[in-house]
């Protein structure tokens, strides 16, 4: 490999990495704003002596997620199991909201 072939592929990369950083953080961002949503639909929950949980609701926004998945070229069974583990985190925050 030549200085130029390695100095280009050190480019690219620095380049992949910028953009891994910038959507790492929008991803932070928008679950800190998605949990926002959740917690005030946790305290309207906990107000109106609602459950912490909608099975019916969760079995369609899986089925949601993966088809989204799918169109992005993401692994379906990854989106399914990420969006269960913030399921089960609001469902979390539901109950404390309810304690």
């Amino acid at each position: 490999m030549t200085e130029d072939t390695v100095a280009r592929a050190a480019e690219i990369l620095k380049e992949h990495r910028e953009s891994i950083d910038r959507l790492d953080a929008i991803l932070v961002y928008t679950l800190g704003e998605r949990f926002k949503h959740t917690q005030a639909v946790g305290r309207l929950k906990a107000e109106h002596d609602l459950p912490p949980s909608d099975p019916a609701r969760e079995e369609k926004q899986i089925a949601r997620l993966e088809a989204l998945a799918r169109e992005a070229d993401l692994d379906p069974e990854f989106a399914k199991e990420f969006l269960n583990f913030i399921i089960q985190e609001v469902i979390r925050h539901h109950r404390k909201h309810k304690a």
